[in-house]
């Protein structure tokens, strides 16, 4: 099977093309407050487009924010960008890379005329019933209320062993395999900024529904639709000065980037987005 990470770069070749080879207007970085509007960048191009990349995992954050101050990357093209999403080692590069397919991304849907269809649901149409067992890969603490409410059982899987513990209706482990009977998943984007994904949806082959989501979750979403993923539910900005002020100031910025939830059996397909654009 062809790596997701190849799979996007080629995608975002295939976008650069179309467009006219987009480039970089700048990279916005938030003041690191350790805040949860702190975790990503924001990758903007030449026509406002914004990508989206978490910057959080380990070795990612701090070479950043040198390299950033070190040097501008406007004026790139962000296909040489996207590339780096392959770059293995190289926390940075992959960061940026997938920030730039996700801002070419957002630039195919608005240059298309397709709108991602705005979604409240935070996660990602999935949709708990009382008496499911719904996954969720990392722990998005927010998110366990709705589930509790729906009278769901819930397994999370986490990364980290600090976190594990053993509640009435919440489960955190460490180990993939009690994924095996969850009918239902939703799933931080990490997991294809870190190139897990193919491992995940391994563990939770059973599932009827897997969501991604989450403000990366940006990108077009045709590979990881082949994969087997149902929904993607990311953020669209659609007030660039308003969110821009609030980002690098470390204000929440939630209210200027609509949430959307893109379905497999609505989306149009990357091949007629491309033929679209205008």
């Amino acid at each position: 099977m062809q790596p997701i990470t190849d799979l996007y770069i080629e995608l975002a070749e295939r976008i650069a093309r179309r467009l006219g080879a987009p480039r970089v207007r700048a990279l916005h970085l938030p003041p690191a407050t350790g805040t949860k509007e702190a975790e990503f960048c924001a990758l903007e191009l030449d026509d406002g487009s914004i990508g989206f990349s978490y910057i959080q995992l380990e070795g990612t954050e701090a070479p950043l924010r040198e390299q950033h101050r070190a040097r501008s990357l406007a004026g790139t093209e962000a296909l040489a960008l996207a590339r780096g999403f392959a770059a293995t080692g190289d926390a940075v590069a992959r960061a940026l890379g997938f920030a730039a397919i996700n801002a070419l991304s957002q630039q195919l849907f608005a240059r298309s005329g397709w709108v991602p269809p705005a979604g409240g649901d935070p996660l990602g149409a999935i949709d708990p019933q009382r008496g499911e067992h719904i996954g969720m890969i990392g722990l998005f603490t927010p998110l366990v209320p709705a589930i509790a409410r729906a009278g769901a059982r819930l397994t999370v899987l986490e990364l980290k062993a600090a976190l594990v513990r053993d509640e009435p209706q919440l489960r955190v482990t460490t180990d993939p395999a009690e994924l095996a009977t969850c009918e239902k998943v939703v799933s931080t984007c990490t997991v294809i900024l870190n190139d897990t994904l193919d491992a995940v949806l391994a563990a939770c082959r059973t599932a009827r529904h897997f969501a991604i989501v989450g403000p990366t979750a940006g990108c077009v979403p045709d590979p990881l639709f082949t994969r087997g993923v149902h929904t993607l539910g990311g953020r669209r900005v659609v007030d660039r000065e308003r969110f821009l002020h609030a980002f690098g100031s470390g204000g929440k910025w939630g209210a200027h980037a609509t949430k959307t939830v893109i379905a497999r059996d609505d989306y149009p397909g990357i091949d007629r987005l491309l033929a679209a654009v205008r």
